[in-house]
C-alpha cells in the first residue's frame, strides 16, 4: 500500500530535501506541498493525504493554527517539524495535545541543511502516523477534556491553595511508566486525574529528544494537581511528585540507606535505540525496590520494557498495560500482553483510577 504525504514548510529548500528523505521510503509518497498553513489547507481538504507533516513557524499562518483547522474540517495524521529552542518546544507540546500524531525536529534551525541526519526518523515517524492513521478527527474528545482539565484545575488551585506534598517517600510507593508515541496526549489525559494526596512518586521514561522533556514537564505541571518536574541526578524521589526522565538521559532509581529512593541519570546509550528507556527504568527499580512497584506499559512503537515489565509480573508486581482501543501506536502495550506481562489491560480513561487503587492516597491510611 502506498501512502499519500503532504509537506508543509515555507523553506523551499526543507521542502525539496523533505520530499527526497520521505521518499526513499516505497511505501510512502509525496503528491503536493505547501508553503504555508493556509495553502496546504485547501490541498488537504481536496486530496485527503494519510499523513501531513507541518512546519510550525510559518508566514500567512503557522503550523499550530493549520493544525487546530486539519482536526476539525479534514482529519488526518499530522507530524510537526520543530527547531530546537525553547519557544519551539512549547508549540510542539502544544501541537501534540491539539491531536498531532508526532513530531520530529530539523537539527540546526528553520532551514537546517543537515536534515539528512534526521533521514531514518523522519521516515519511520512519518510511517507510523499513515499505517496508524485516524479516520476521524483524533484527540477531539480529549481536547475538550482537557482543556477543561486546565480551567478547573486552576481555579481550584487559586481557591483552596492545594497544597504540594514533600514528604519522603516510602519504600514501594513508586510508579514507573514507559511510553512513547501518542504519550504526551495520554499523560495529559491520565496524570490529572491522580489526586494531589495521592501517596506514590511516579517516573515515566517517555521516547522524547532533549529540550522538550522540560517543556512537556512545565506543561504537565500545570495541568495536574501533583507537582510535575524534569527529574534531576541525585534527588530523592518524594511523595505527590512526578518525575519526566530528561531527553537524551537514561534514568535509574536506586536504593539509599534502605529508607530512600534516588534518581540516577546517564547520557551512554547503551540500551538500544530508545533513550529514555523504560527497560533501563523497570530493571532498576526490580533491583532497587524487588517486586514492590507499579509498572505501567503505555501506547508507543517497538518493545522497550516489554520484557522486563513482564518479569514483573512473573515476580508477583503489578503492572497495567494500555488497551487498544485508546493507544495511538498499541506496539509497546500489545508486546507486554502477549508475553502474559499485563495484570490489568486498561483504557485510558480507566488508568488513573487503577493507580491510585493500587498505591493509595494518604488520606486513606488503610489501601494498599
Amino acid at each position: 500500500m502506498i501512502y499519500k504525504v503532504i509537506v508543509v514548510d515555507d523553506s523551499a529548500f526543507m521542502r525539496s530535501e523533505l520530499k527526497k528523505i520521505i521518499e526513499q521510503e516505497s511505501r510512502l509518497k509525496v503528491i503536493a506541498t505547501a508553503e504555508n498553513g493556509r495553502i496546504a489547507l485547501g490541498k488537504i481538504k481536496k486530496l485527503r493525504p494519510d499523513v501531513v507533516t507541518m512546519d510550525i513557524n510559518m508566514p500567512v499562518m503557522n503550523g499550530l493554527s493549520a493544525l487546530k483547522q486539519i482536526m476539525r474540517d479534514a482529519p488526518c495524521s499530522v507530524v510537526m517539524v520543530s527547531a530546537l529552542t525553547h519557544e519551539a518546544a512549547e508549540e510542539t507540546i502544544e501541537a501534540l495535545a491539539l491531536g498531532a500524531f508526532d513530531f520530529f525536529h530539523k537539527p540546526s534551525g528553520s532551514i537546517s541543511l543537515d536534515i539528512s541526519k534526521q533521514s531514518d526518523i523522519i521516515r519511520s515517524k512519518i510511517l507510523t502516523a499513515a499505517i496508524n492513521r485516524k479516520h476521524e478527527a483524533p484527540n477531539v474528545s480529549f481536547r475538550k477534556k482537557f482543556y477543561k482539565k486546565v480551567s478547573a484545575v486552576s481555579k481550584i488551585q487559586q481557591a483552596i491553595k492545594i497544597p504540594r506534598l514533600s514528604r519522603i517517600t516510602k519504600l514501594g510507593d513508586i510508579v514507573a511508566i514507559g511510553v512513547s508515541t501518542g504519550g504526551p496526549r495520554v499523560l495529559m489525559s491520565i496524570l490529572p486525574d491522580i489526586p494531589a494526596n495521592f501517596r506514590g512518586s511516579i517516573v515515566i521514561a517517555q521516547h522524547m529528544p532533549e529540550k522538550f522533556t522540560l517543556s512537556f514537564a512545565n506543561r504537565l505541571d500545570d495541568i495536574c494537581p501533583l507537582k510535575v518536574k524534569e527529574a534531576r541526578d541525585g534527588e530523592i524521589l518524594q511523595v505527590g511528585r512526578v518525575y519526566i526522565a530528561p531527553g537524551g538521559k537514561n534514568i535509574s532509581i536506586n536504593r539509599k540507606d534502605n529508607r530512600y529512593f534516588v534518581v540516577e541519570l546517564r547520557s551512554e546509550i547503551n540500551s538500544g535505540s530508545f533513550v529514555p528507556s523504560a527497560d533501563l527504568l523497570f530493571r532498576s527499580l526490580q533491583q532497587s525496590s524487588g517486586n514492590q512497584w507499579l509498572g505501567i506499559m503505555l501506547t508507543g512503537m517497538g518493545s522497550d520494557g516489554a520484557k522486563a515489565l513482564a518479569e514483573h509480573r512473573q515476580k508477583g508486581g503489578h503492572t497495567i498495560a494500555e488497551s487498544e482501543e485508546s493507544c495511538v501506536v498499541f506496539g509497546m502495550p500489545r508486546k507486554v500482553i502477549e508475553m502474559n506481562g499485563a495484570e490489568f489491560v486498561l483504557s485510558e480513561q480507566q488508568i488513573a483510577g487503577k493507580i491510585v487503587e493500587l498505591i493509595g492516597h494518604t488520606h486513606d491510611s488503610g489501601t494498599n
